[in-house]
């Protein structure tokens, strides 16, 4: 039967959004103006504008984490608890921001054309949403039963503290999209 935890998080630094999105350019519309016209739709949002983080990037970031970290499994010779986070853990649900997108400031950034670090492509401006402040509840399903309440609880701490979650967070040599752990209430289903 699975576990549940309600984790509680909040921003430690700003978010930002990257989603992938094809919106074509209009006739004789300049790189800029296509740019300033287009960037909103970076963001993660419901039908109503408001803006969420996608829960894969929650699952993506204790992935990770758990790979980086190498905890070893006790009793289980030098294996590691990271395939057990990579396929024995959920996060169904995206995480409500209580703000609207109209609402969220865009910051430009000379950045790769084609968003490959360190690449040789041609630099362009490009405006990510950016929100400076969020909080809200993840809830992971932790279906394997080899993980337990205190090795979760580390992971998950971690993977806010030097994973992050979002565009420029510091697995990928940023600093945005760092959170920190508020609290977690565990249940059973």
């Amino acid at each position: 039967m699975p576990k549940i935890a309600n984790v509680r998080v909040k921003s430690i630094s700003a978010y930002q959004q990257g989603r992938a999105f094809v919106n074509p350019k209009e006739d004789k519309e300049s790189y800029d103006d296509y740019e300033e016209r287009t960037w909103r739709d970076r963001m993660h949002t419901d039908n109503d504008g408001m803006v969420f983080i996608p829960g894969i990037q929650f699952k993506k970031s204790l992935e990770t984490a758990a790979s980086f970290l190498g905890i070893k499994i006790p009793g289980k010779g030098n294996s590691l608890y990271t395939k057990h986070f990579l396929a024995g853990v959920l996060v169904l649900d995206n995480v409500p921001l209580d703000i609207h997108k109209d609402d969220v400031p865009g910051l430009a950034v000379f950045c790769d054309s084609r968003g490959v670090r360190g690449g040789s492509n041609p630099r362009v401006w490009k405006k990510f949403p950016t929100i400076q402040e969020w909080e809200g509840v993840v809830t992971y399903y932790i279906i394997d039963d080899t993980i337990t309440n205190e090795v979760f609880e580390k992971v998950v701490k971690e993977s806010g503290n030097f994973i992050g979650i979002g565009v420029y967070r510091p697995k990928n040599g940023g600093y945005y999209g760092r959170f920190e752990v508020q609290d977690i209430t565990w249940e059973s289903n």
